[in-house]
């Protein structure tokens, strides 16, 4: 009888246990990094000039990071990236104003351009094709424990002894996180037959190119961004506003902010695996459609309760939403793109935060100022429900016969 093989490689377990290390921290002081902002001075208007002056790092690294991926390793660019995060971490300790963030924000996007791409690009080539979406779905479900754990802590932490002592812990674990992707990239260096090509310009002009020629081309690539930049131009606007709304607006404390956070992550922990599954059955468009849905009627409920249990409800849909999504669109990606420019291009879709989008977060707060709290979170809810037939129509792709990408050429696309 043949031995199953295990869906998790070795190299995948213990990069995954680098993530979530790393990823508790994010997780304890994200949703309350504009209430930090706040603390340390900044009014209103200066909360959505930090977020929007915070955007141009990963316009700066976003390629970069990913093409690093593509040129020295997975794991080497994850270990580059994760020494910039530490440093990020280690201004975040000690800022005495909120303008000292700044810098720290850099080093964040730097970890966030190079790490997650690389991560991404490696389960994609390490998973099964015909069930690329079910590996997906286990890995981001296992991984989804860093809110379970990440946003409770944080906002106990962060009530109970302040917002520095939070974030001396957080740098804590993404310490372990960069101490073991650097052992991992050095001891994956030190077992290479064959060395890696030293990056070049050549070799970015090269890599561009591929990536851009698929953007131009009207196929699912450029669908796919084309959706990807609609949502991230309309997140945008409101992502940083959520904990003012909830904290400010409604009363919810930081403390409750972190058990929302906590319940989004176990609800998609749950039907993470559902949705990677459902994403190998019926194809990447189903679960996205079903996953935006659910995700529309998580932010529709939060606009109209006051109630802590029905918030509860909003962020459960939040979480089920986003365990459909995640593993359909990363499997879509992986199928879509070829390997050797796959690194690339989820750094491109995972923070194709373009120049369009720089001032969202400032245009966010300005619909907050002039038309009320509720108005700028009613933008995206209404684009994300225009875009569902465009979806539909547009994110086909027949089930591949081999892997993306194994002749270096990328997988039939039916429009």
């Amino acid at each position: 009888m043949q031995k199953k093989t295990p869906l998790l490689t070795n190299t995948l377990a213990i990069l995954l246990v680098s993530m979530i290390a790393a990823n508790i921290g994010g997780q304890m002081y994200g949703p309350l990094l504009p209430l930090y902002v706040q603390q340390l001075g900044a009014d209103m208007n200066q909360i959505g000039l930090f977020f929007t002056l915070s955007m141009i790092a990963p316009l700066m690294f976003q390629l970069l990071g990913g093409w690093l991926s593509d040129s020295l390793g997975r794991v080497q660019a994850m270990a580059i990236g994760s020494v910039a995060g530490l440093a990020g971490y280690i201004i975040f300790v000690i800022a005495p104003t909120w303008g000292w963030l700044l810098p720290g924000m850099i080093g964040l996007s730097m970890a966030t351009s190079f790490v997650g791409p690389s991560f991404q690009a490696l389960i994609a080539e390490e998973a099964p094709a015909e069930s690329r979406g079910k590996v997906f779905g286990l890995v981001q479900g296992l991984f989804l424990v860093v809110g379970v754990i990440g946003a409770p802590l944080g906002g106990w932490l962060a009530d109970g002894y302040g917002f520095r002592n939070m974030f001396i812990i957080a740098a804590a674990l993404y310490g372990l996180a960069t101490i073991i992707r650097l052992f991992m990239a050095r001891k994956i260096r030190s077992e290479q037959a064959v060395p890696t090509e030293k990056p070049s310009l050549a070799h970015l002009k090269t890599s561009l190119g591929s990536i851009f020629g698929l953007l131009l081309a009207g196929g699912i690539v450029t669908w796919i961004f084309i959706s990807d930049g609609v949502s991230d131009v309309t997140f945008s606007m409101v992502g940083n506003l959520f904990p003012l709304y909830l904290n400010n607006i409604v009363g919810i404390t930081k403390t409750q902010l972190g058990l929302l956070g906590a319940i989004s992550s176990i609800a998609a922990m749950v039907f993470m695996m559902l949705g990677g599954m459902l994403s190998d059955k019926y194809g990447e468009r189903v679960g996205i459609i079903l996953g935006n849905l659910m995700i529309g009627a998580a932010i529709f409920t939060m606009l109209n309760v006051q109630s802590f249990p029905f918030f509860i409800l909003a962020w459960s849909l939040l979480g089920i939403g986003q365990a459909f999504t995640g593993p359909a669109y990363s499997a879509l990606i992986a199928r879509a793109v070829p390997n050797k420019v796959r690194g690339t291009a989820f750094g491109l879709f995972s923070t194709s935060l373009g120049f369009i989008s720089l001032p969202a977060p400032y245009i966010g707060v300005m619909l907050w100022e002039n038309f009320g709290p509720r108005v700028p979170f009613y933008v995206p809810l209404i684009a994300m429900m225009l875009m569902l037939p465009v979806i539909w129509i547009k994110f086909y792709l027949p089930k591949e016969e081999k892997p993306a990408g194994v002749d270096g050429s990328p997988v039939p696309v039916e429009a």
